[in-house]
């Protein structure tokens, strides 16, 4: 279980870099600027990185496949039921699909080495890949309708050169192209930045929430969603699936994973209060320190 703890508590080195940074500098450091340079560069690099690291095997499709159904239909429910719940349009955006979007990158892949060994990282590889989409697709919708119309929201999608760069990395991969020594550390330079800048900026937005002003509703929901139903639809789910224990144990910790660093990211993008987005983040990362405990019990039962 340290190797579990550990994996969660390297990353929060960077989180109170960041929150330092802010605290000493204030307003000399843009937090947009920073946005706008981690989406639209660092993460190109990220992604190319990520899908060309090792080869894309189709027979691993069932498993993000698997993943992909289960955060479709939460995402249904989950705006169905925010409708009813909350009235401002950017809550609304956040309690949809916020909880959808995990860590299930630079946490979700350490952690599942540390339960289910090396022999995991093909299955975590491909469902991350799987969130990338989910993020720069259903997140980019839902984060730049707090802001603008649908129509606006559609075209942000396609304005992301992540998603763009994905597609082409994928093409690449499933044509077995290997990329040389000197064109993989160019790529892994500018991913573990891109991480890097993630966190930082994480930290930065930190400085400037304000428990005051968070709406309670907004997180006991997104909370409840991310580690009471989320889970218990992905469990109803896999324990009525015939597949390999392992897989279906992956699959239902990368669901539990805690909110991303992403959603700061896209409600900083879109103006769909980064605050609110960054306490959410923040708050889900220590709950979820008790929870992952709970969910390795659950996973004797697959």
């Amino acid at each position: 279980m340290s190797s579990i703890i550990y994996s969660i508590l390297g990353i929060y080195i960077f989180i109170v870099m960041g929150y330092l940074s802010k605290l000493s500098f204030k307003d000399k450091i843009d937090d947009k600027t920073i946005t706008l340079i981690n989406v639209y560069f660092l993460q190109v690099f990220l992604t190319f990185w990520g899908l060309l690291i090792r080869p894309i095997d189709i027979s691993l499709v069932l498993a993000p496949s698997i993943y992909l159904a289960i955060a479709l239909f939460a995402i249904i429910i989950s705006a169905i039921f925010a409708k009813f719940l909350f009235s401002n349009k950017k809550e609304y955006s956040i309690a949809t699909v916020a909880a959808i979007i995990g860590n299930t990158g630079n946490l979700g892949i350490p952690l599942n080495i540390a339960i289910f060994g090396e022999e995991s990282i093909p299955y975590t590889t491909i469902i991350n890949l799987m969130n990338v989409f989910i993020v720069y697709t259903i997140g980019v919708y839902y984060y730049s309708r707090g802001s603008y119309d649908a129509k606006t929201s559609l075209l942000n999608i396609l304005k992301l050169p992540i998603l763009w760069a994905a597609i082409l990395a994928i093409i690449l991969s499933v044509n077995n192209y290997k990329p040389g020594p000197e064109i993989m550390n160019t790529l892994m330079m500018g991913a573990y930045a891109s991480m890097t800048m993630q966190l930082f900026l994480f930290g930065i937005y930190l400085y400037g929430t304000q428990i005051k002003v968070i709406s309670k509703k907004l997180v006991i929901w997104v909370l409840a969603f991310k580690f009471i139903l989320l889970p218990l639809l992905a469990f109803l789910v896999l324990i009525n699936i015939e597949l390999d224990s392992m897989i279906k144990g992956i699959i239902f910790i990368e669901l539990m994973m805690p909110l991303a660093v992403a959603n700061v990211n896209l409600a900083s993008l879109y103006d769909c209060k980064p605050q609110l987005t960054t306490a959410l983040v923040f708050i889900s990362s220590f709950v979820f320190l008790g929870a992952i405990f709970i969910g390795v019990e659950i996973l004797k039962y697959f």
